[in-house]
């Protein structure tokens, strides 16, 4: 008979650094985008997704619309989806790169909260205790005057820029956390590039619209920007493709820990190409929200683990 062809043990987790890469690389030439409004890179990001997924649907003929009860979880799924992405460019381009990184990073907490509140999942005190780690790590970034004094050090810009992205920042993480408790609820009734499909559709759509009544639509007139704009496509484009890749060969609980390389690779980027040393605030931010995620990641791990196991005997 034929061998079985032995999977290569650690592929799974390279492909989840890779992909931390390609975001991060991503994050970094948005920062180097000088005239381009960030509603505007989020539509060009929307139209590589779309004409990556375009073939997918007509290859696996899973139409546009999708199965009728599911239409309304798809379409809030692309609107929180595309929201949680353009809050997060705009992020990233009025604050350090690291701190928006971080907050982000804040996203599997509040998947489980919202998961509590509406799919009934359990929620624990080891999960209250990972959320108080999250929102300590948020905190010590965005650093509220009320809290810090009104000389904040360390910040891009003024104040009013760093609070607006943190905030951004936030509400994008929910957003995201929002997607994620969706596309839970939906299963796998719905094909994933289906559910990508909406994600830029409405994306795009939305960032349109906004970018007409905020007068902000224009190409980019240097070549620079234009580069870097099909730059940002192609590699977020290619760290959605890894992770994909790396969460079909791996199990979701190491992928999540290897995704904290995110928040390293922005660190490294931002103080090699943009000169931003980041503050010891910001490091024990980066710590509190790291371990949180980290141990969220680590904690619904071993319950699949003993889940499987049990179903075993």
């Amino acid at each position: 008979g034929t061998k079985k062809k032995v999977a290569c043990p650690g592929l799974g987790l390279f492909y989840t650094v890779l992909s931390a890469f390609l975001f991060s690389v991503a994050s970094l030439f948005l920062k180097k985008i000088e005239d381009v409004h960030s509603v505007e890179v989020s539509a060009f990001r929307c139209v590589f997704q779309m004409a990556f997924v375009l073939p997918g649907l007509i290859y696996y003929k899973t139409g546009f619309l999708g199965p009728k009860g599911k239409r309304i979880f798809l379409f809030f799924r692309g609107f929180l989806g595309s929201a949680a992405m353009i809050l997060l460019y705009y992020a990233f381009q009025v604050m350090p790169l690291a701190d928006a990184t971080v907050i982000t990073f804040s996203s599997p907490v509040f998947t489980s909260l919202l998961a509590w509140i509406f799919l009934k999942e359990k929620y624990s005190l080891w999960d209250l205790l990972f959320t108080l780690f999250a929102i300590t790590g948020v905190i010590l970034i965005a650093r509220p005057p009320f809290l810090f004094g009104s000389n904040v050090t360390g910040i891009e810009g003024s104040y009013a820029d760093h609070l607006k992205g943190t905030i951004a920042a936030i509400t994008s993480t929910v957003s995201a956390a929002s997607t994620f408790v969706i596309l839970r609820k939906v299963g796998k009734s719905v094909h994933y590039f289906l559910s990508i499909w909406y994600y830029a559709v409405i994306g795009l759509i939305g960032c349109i619209i906004a970018l007409f009544v905020m007068n902000e639509w224009r190409l980019p007139h240097c070549g620079k920007d234009r580069v870097l704009l099909i730059l940002i496509g192609l590699l977020g484009l290619g760290g959605q493709i890894f992770l994909t890749k790396a969460l079909q060969i791996e199990k979701a609980g190491p992928v999540s820990i290897m995704k904290t390389m995110d928040v390293v690779f922005a660190f490294i980027l931002q103080i090699l190409f943009l000169n931003h040393i980041p503050t010891w605030w910001t490091v024990g931010g980066a710590l509190c929200v790291v371990a949180s995620s980290s141990g969220t990641a680590i904690r619904k791990w071993r319950q699949s683990l003993k889940k499987a196991n049990q179903n075993e005997i």
